[in-house]
């Protein structure tokens, strides 16, 4: 028997994945001590595991803070998790000392759960709600000028309070270090080896389990006429426009639409429904998904797994950077498409495009099927159990930051070979435009040699395989 601490940040798409792991770890009668916050408490204890509250140490925010933390800042989210690292010290010293846990079990983005199994020299297993991102699958991630300038001007902000974090004892390495994924740190992945972008570049240190649901529930979708369900999630969802458009854009169809429109939004203020819409608060999404024909759908990754589980194709709508990364593969894999027009008339094309199209189907039935012959919950368990591990065979991504150094000076040395040459025939008043061109071109360059050697070492690692 196992004594195993588990901690996550207060939000349902980083916790539901948790939920179906401790169960089976409780059912094996490991002693499991599960760290969050009120608004998770039942479901927490549903499971069968001990829920210990940490409300008490979650920060007043301003109004500021507050709308920033809605927007899904990196800075500020980043910002809270250390206060909140802070204001836990003493009572996680305690929890330590007299709890004694064998392994931590925590959310990727969940500082206090990370530095702590670092500072008691507690194995680690991270849970990753969304995809695992290294040097290669964040290509998937696009962030908007915007992100990135309020990302670099709140790092002096960050550097100060993780400094002051090591005035506590925490081993805190940088920001990068707590939110990056590494090949040697034991990871629980909720997605397929083939739906996680670039998923051979992970070592041994990381299983890939599948959706982590509470359900037994199949697919069936053996129904009168088409059933449409419209949901963006529980974080941005105050989005009354869109569910007035949705409503407009389906009335009067063949088909029955259901509306999870969170408790952002006043159900009267869609005003009277159509005999064919239903909107709900929330519901059973599962078990919607599972009857459902076409989802539209933010692309949370819980939300994308659920539907790809229950063979449902979407309608893909991402409303933040980690969102538009999963609707990219989930595009890749021709399980939905993007709703780039979201005016009435766009809605309605899509929703027709996906269910005219017998392709979307068959690719999500596709997923669904891999997906179902995952390790699971299990799978997750006994890799928690069974940790830390050791990782066999070659470390990709390593080999490949050793490659970029040679790259780039080889790139380097070509670039003055060249010079050297070109600059007997034109004059070196020109040297300027070249050394600009140098620069431009040197990232585009870089990724296609890059993309080149990731190739030759993929290649080589299945060969060992």
């Amino acid at each position: 028997m196992k004594k195993i601490a588990v901690f996550c940040i207060p939000a349902h798409g980083h916790t539901n994945p948790m939920l179906a792991v401790v169960r089976e770890l409780a059912r094996r009668g490991d002693e499991v001590r599960f760290y969050s916050f009120s608004a998770f408490q039942e479901k927490i204890e549903r499971t069968g595991v001990t829920f210990v509250s940490c409300d008490k140490y979650l920060p007043e925010l301003n109004a500021k803070e507050a709308e920033k933390l809605k927007k899904v800042s990196t800075t500020e989210m980043t910002i809270q998790d250390i206060r909140i690292t802070a204001a836990m010290d003493a009572f996680m010293h305690d929890e330590f000392t007299a709890f004694k846990p064998d392994v931590v079990y925590t959310d990727s983005v969940c500082f206090w759960g990370k530095l702590n199994a670092w500072k008691y020299d507690v194995p680690m297993v991270v849970s990753t709600s969304t995809f695992a991102f290294n040097q290669m699958s964040s290509s998937y991630m696009k962030n908007t000028p915007k992100e990135i300038a309020g990302l670099i001007l709140g790092l002096p902000r960050i550097s100060k309070a993780l400094n002051e974090l090591k005035t506590y004892g925490y081993k805190v390495k940088g920001l990068f270090a707590l939110i990056q994924s590494d090949n040697q740190t034991d990871s629980v992945v909720y997605t397929s080896k083939r739906f996680q972008p670039y998923s051979e570049s992970f070592s041994d240190h990381y299983i890939f389990v599948g959706p982590s649901l509470l359900t037994d529930i199949r697919p069936n979708k053996s129904h009168e006429r088409p059933l449409v369900y419209i949901s963006l999630g529980t974080v941005i969802n105050d989005r009354p426009d869109f569910y007035g458009k949705c409503i407009e854009a389906l009335k009067g169809e063949n088909m029955d639409v259901i509306i999870s429109c969170g408790e952002s939004v006043d159900r009267s203020s869609l005003g009277a429904l159509p005999k064919n819409i239903s909107v709900y608060t929330c519901v059973d999404q599962l078990d919607v998904l599972s009857k459902a024909d076409v989802f539209i759908t933010h692309c949370g990754m819980n939300s994308v797994s659920e539907s790809l589980y229950m063979a449902t194709p979407m309608v893909l709508y991402a409303q933040t950077n980690e969102q538009e990364a999963v609707a990219r593969r989930v595009r890749e894999m021709g399980a939905g498409i993007d709703l780039k027009d979201d005016s009435v008339a766009g809605i309605r094309d899509a929703v027709r495009q996906i269910l005219n199209t017998p392709s979307y189907q068959k690719s999500a039935q596709a997923c669904c099927d891999d997906f179902r012959q995952c390790p699971g919950a299990k799978g997750a368990a006994d890799f928690i159990e069974t940790a830390p591990h050791n990782s066999d065979g070659i470390d990709i991504i390593s080999d490949l930051k050793k490659a970029n150094v040679g790259l780039q000076v080889g790139y380097s040395l070509f670039t003055v070979l060249l010079a050297s040459i070109l600059f007997r025939f034109v004059p070196i008043k020109y040297l300027w435009i070249y050394i600009v061109l140098s620069i431009i071109l040197s990232m585009p360059i870089n990724k296609l040699l890059q993309k080149a050697a990731y190739k030759r070492l993929a290649r080589t690692k299945l060969h060992q395989k």
